[in-house]
């Protein structure tokens, strides 16, 4: 996978934990850098672990399907940028972020955002790539978007983090279409 690729699908990771991120910091009013790094490091660190997750799952299924791996990993990408633009374009505004200070609440966020990088993690398997590499991108964009997220959603609200995670799921359903014509024309 080309750096650009892995870049494209790290921030495209991140984008439902900045969506996130910036809704609660639009909540919290005046959220401090403590509390936007912390929401950052507990996005990043279980965004990261949930590919590696999925990659196991699908190292240990990929044999039985190699010889249609390509569309599993065109369903799976597909399917995950076709639910974050629906996602984006359709989710009722009391469904918007988690705005809970608790811990508990923001690894349970972490977690429900995270179940996507999961599905990646499973159609990398089928792939020849550097799972660790594309676990630390992901986790490395994710906690500086949730960082970010959190310091600037009083000034942009939650409507721009729809709108970018809608984007998000354009460029995942790309990247699994991508995958298919490459495999088909091959």
């Amino acid at each position: 996978m080309s750096p650009f690729a892995i870049a494209v699908l790290a921030v495209s990771m991140s984008v439902d934990a900045f969506a996130v991120s910036v809704g609660r910091g639009a909540a919290l009013g005046r959220p401090r850098m403590t509390e936007a790094l912390r929401t950052g490091a507990v996005f990043g660190i279980v965004e990261a672990i949930t590919p590696l997750i999925g990659w196991a799952l699908g190292v240990a299924a990929s044999g039985f399907v190699e010889a249609v791996d390509h569309w599993i990993a065109f369903a799976l990408l597909g399917g995950v940028g076709l639910h974050m633009l629906y996602q984006a374009l359709w989710k009722a505004d009391d469904e918007e972020a988690e705005t809970g200070r608790s811990f508990t609440v923001l690894i349970a966020t972490a977690v429900g955002t995270s179940l996507d990088a999961m599905a990646i993690g499973v159609s990398l398997a089928f792939l020849n790539v550097n799972i660790i590499v594309i676990a630390l991108a992901i986790g490395l964009a994710t906690f500086l978007m949730s960082s970010g997220g959190m310091l600037v959603g009083r000034l942009i609200g939650t409507r721009f983090g729809r709108w970018a995670e809608g984007v998000a799921g354009v460029a995942l359903f790309g990247l699994g279409l991508a995958i298919l014509i490459e495999h088909l024309t091959a």
